[in-house]
């Protein structure tokens, strides 16, 4: 198993996975790092990533693409009403009043949530990623811009699930970027010293984030962030109104009335201003059949689009500017710059970066893809299945967070988080009730980008008063996640009783009795007092904070007991005996119900599901279509197959091809993967035998030439056996005659063969097949090898005692070929070692 981390970006998405070599940026079925955040509907099929955004102006219809900025909002949201002037598709309003948006597919409408949209492009990437690593991928981690409130990380987080994704963390992207940056840094302070302090510009295709970061070794720290809902769409939106006023002065055409002009003018336009990035030179806009089939001519320089963009340059100082106002951080403070994000490299953002935090911008990381490996990096860190060095990672809270509760006599309000709150955190809230509490969590007003700053209504039921009527203790915990969600995640009742027991009042040094302490506590606040807060970074300090209670499961409890600083006069202790009960709690937020995401999680493996039977049925469609072509343009005249296929016979194949090829551009267009194969495999029946036919004639001149070279070699061995050749001098006259025998009956068949192959049709069978002259060939060559490769036999080995007595007579033979094992003893007196 794999964690990835996937960067969702407006324009285009990045999926990086950890390895065993570290963390890596994996490529797409184009080779290609960037999956453009594109989802096509084409007749029966889905078409997802690059093959989508390569027909967004053929389909704009039915081409979806920048869906990130509906995540989660209202039909009617300002927001999304300006997103509408900028889309080509159909979006409309859903009954829940949230945003629908109309495709036709599978020659039907039908009505996508931009969940579902998300959704389907986690699907692609997710099967990217298993192409690419060959195994089974579910764990990730998920970047989100870190001005996203509740209701667009639910959404996003409820894509994933219609995904089958488990997201072990959604992490902010300038979090991951802070992350990618400081986890190889290995000169980062001690946790003793001054922090090194950071800024990150993360400016996208829609947005600019700005945050400021403390780095100590192992760990990080946001301070602050800034955002604001402009990027480099925006260039290209005043580049384009540019444009479009010169041409509607100089050719009268007005390119706003016709989306699919618009549309290539703002490709080209943001051709445009990528070169302008690194040129300064007036730069040629030239469109060809740009609109009423008018080709049009423009230029423009860089000087001229930073004044167009003045305004969006203003907006962005000013982010900038807020960002170190609220990080309290003074220049000096600052150790660097890091810029992320593909607009960054407009040279305006340079300049403005230096002169704001007085320091350059610095590229120490991939602008494109370091959100990415941040994620991925975040993702081995959390998940059991990777071993990696731990780094730990401390987020904020973009905005403050209040809560509202009734207490039957007035509406009380608490402000929980602050704006930029630690995050993940949990605040423990002590209120006294006799009844259900019903606890309202929003945003501070006007503190969001979002028309409603409601983030969930969460009721607490099955509270009631104790035995004698009195409100009880109830703790509440609200909780930011590590998901950056706020939510009331539990709540606790704690029942109080109280007993007696005798005992022997204890005695002071003097022998008088111990004297009773007040009692402290025992009566509860009024129902109108405010909260008592306690607070933790974790779930950890949140157990430490009540560690007085135990934790139980809904409807049980365990009993414990604490003992009273004070005695009864009749010699008895009082006991307070408490309970802790779990409070069932119902809540109202954002996002779908779980019935709603199996529904839409059944349909999304129902649409890949179908995605694979509609790519089989084209690849058989394409195959036949393939064959037709094929075939046809090779029994031809001077084709491959002529010369092996009667004329008569070559004019019905080349019918029933046409007729195949009208079939597939009429009726048979969107035919069944079946139907394909059973034509594909008629067609292949009836010209398999002129294939074959074809190749055999083909391959006999080959053939031959072995065969020719094996009766050679066999005669050649022949001729130097009776030249007297040493080599041969172990062959019998017998196994000579054999083998020449052998020689001769294959050449005569040989020589039969050819005069055969020479009178044949090559439009009927041949008479000769290959495999004929093949097995005539290796008959002929295992005969010849078993007698000419056979080893010489050793000569014999002289007795030993001839050895012996050879030795001792000191005879010339023994002499001139000493053997070395059997020397005299005279000739080893020197005790040589002889090997």
């Amino acid at each position: 198993m794999s964690v990835i981390g996937i960067d969702f970006g407006n324009e285009s998405c990045y999926v990086a996975v950890a390895k065993a070599g570290g963390i890596e940026t994996i490529a797409n079925d184009y080779s290609l790092r960037a999956t453009p955040s594109c989802v096509a509907f084409a007749g029966r099929n889905r078409v997802l990533g690059v093959a989508a955004k390569n027909q967004q102006v053929t389909n704009m219809n039915n081409t979806i693409g920048g869906f990130k900025r509906l995540l989660g909002r209202k039909y009617n949201d300002p927001h999304v009403q300006n997103e509408l002037r900028k889309i080509p598709y159909r979006v409309e309003a859903r009954p829940d009043g949230g945003v629908g948006i109309r495709v036709q597919y599978q020659d039907e409408e039908h009505v996508f949530s931009p969940e579902q949209i998300t959704a389907m492009l986690f699907t692609k990437l997710r099967e990217d990623a298993f192409k690419e690593l060959k195994t089974q991928i579910n764990d990730c981690v998920i970047t989100v811009p870190s001005f996203f409130t509740n209701a667009e990380r639910q959404a996003l987080l409820d894509a994933a699930g219609i995904s089958g994704l488990n997201v072990l963390r959604m992490m902010s992207e300038t979090t991951a970027t802070a992350l990618s940056y400081g986890f190889y840094k290995q000169d980062l302070p001690a946790p003793e010293e001054k922090p090194r302090n950071v800024i990150f510009v993360d400016f996208g295709h829609s947005a600019l984030q700005v945050s400021a970061c403390a780095f100590h070794k192992g760990k990080l720290k946001m301070l602050a962030c800034s955002s604001d809902q402009v990027g480099g769409r925006d260039f290209d939106y005043a580049l384009a109104d540019y444009f479009t006023s010169e041409f509607q002065t100089k050719y009268k055409i007005d390119p706003r009335t016709n989306k699919r002009a618009f549309l290539r003018l703002l490709t080209e336009v943001e051709k445009l201003k990528k070169q302008m990035s690194a040129n300064s030179t007036t730069l040629p806009l030239n469109i060809e059949c740009f609109m009423n089939e008018i080709d049009v001519q423009s230029a423009v320089q860089r000087s001229t689009m930073e004044e167009l963009c003045a305004a969006l340059l203003q907006r962005i100082e000013a982010t900038m500017k807020k960002l170190l106002k609220d990080s309290n951080l003074a220049l000096e403070e600052i150790h660097s710059v890091e810029i992320v994000g593909g607009s960054t490299r407009i040279p305006a953002i340079k300049h403005l970066i230096e002169q704001i935090f007085g320091k350059p911008a610095s590229t120490t990381l991939n602008q494109d893809e370091a959100v990415s490996r941040g994620a991925a990096l975040q993702c081995a860190i959390l998940s059991p299945a990777v071993r990696v060095r731990e780094f730990s990672c401390s987020d904020v809270q973009a905005y403050p967070v209040l809560i509202s509760w009734d207490d039957g006599t007035q509406r009380n309000e608490m402000k929980v988080f602050e704006q930029f709150h630690t995050a993940p955190f949990s605040r423990l809230l002590t209120v006294h009730r006799r009844d259900p509490l019903t606890i309202n969590v929003h945003y501070e007003p006007n503190s969001v980008p979002y028309p409603d700053p409601f983030i969930g209504s969460f009721h607490i039921k099955d509270i009631k008063p104790n035995a004698n009527g009195d409100p009880q203790e109830v703790k509440i915990k609200v909780r930011i996640n590590q998901n950056g969600i706020v939510l009331v995640s539990s709540a606790n009742m704690v029942e109080k009783r109280e007993s007696e027991e005798s005992v022997t009042p204890p005695a002071t040094a003097n022998g008088e009795e111990q004297q009773p302490n007040s009692p402290q506590g025992d009566e509860p606040p009024k129902t109108g007092e405010p909260m008592d807060i306690q607070e933790g970074s974790d779930d950890e300090q949140t157990r430490k904070d009540t560690k007085s209670d135990t934790e139980n499961s809904a409807g049980g409890g365990s009993w414990t007991q604490k003992v009273s600083r004070w005695f009864t006069s009749s010699d008895k202790k009082k006991k307070i005996v408490t309970k802790s009960v779990d409070l069932p709690i119902e809540s109202r937020t954002h996002g779908f119900v779980s019935n709603e995401l199996s529904n839409y999680h059944e349909l999304e493996m129902k649409m890949i599901a179908n995605d694979r039977q509609e790519k089989e049925r084209i690849d058989a469609r394409n195959a036949l279509e393939e064959f037709v072509y094929e075939i046809r343009g090779k029994i031809q005249e001077d084709g491959e197959l002529s010369a092996y296929i009667d004329p008569d016979d070559a004019s019905q194949i080349t019918l029933k091809l046409e007729d195949i090829e009208n079939w597939l551009y009429e009726d048979g267009e969107n035919c069944e993967k079946s139907v394909y194969k059973e034509k594909l495999a008629g067609l292949r029946q009836q010209t398999d035998p002129i294939r074959v036919r074809c190749e055999e004639y083909n391959g006999h001149e080959q053939v031959f030439i072995e065969l020719g070279h094996t009766i050679q070699q066999t005669y050649k061995a022949v001729e130097q056996y009776r030249a007297k050749d040493p080599k041969y001098d172990h062959l019998t006259e017998t196994e000579i005659l054999n083998i020449t025998e052998a020689a001769q009956k294959a050449q005569k068949w040989y020589e039969d063969s050819r005069s055969r192959l020479v009178n044949a049709r090559k439009t009927q069978d041949p008479p000769i097949k290959v495999s004929d002259i093949r097995h005539e060939n290796q008959t002929l060559s295992i005969c010849m090898n078993s007698v000419l490769n056979r080893p010489k036999p050793k000569p014999p080995t002289p007795p030993a005692d001839a050895n012996k007595d050879q030795a001792q007579n000191g005879t010339d033979q023994t002499k001139e070929q000493p053997d070395v094992h059997h020397q005299p003893k005279d000739f080893t007196e020197d005790k040589m070692d002889v090997e």
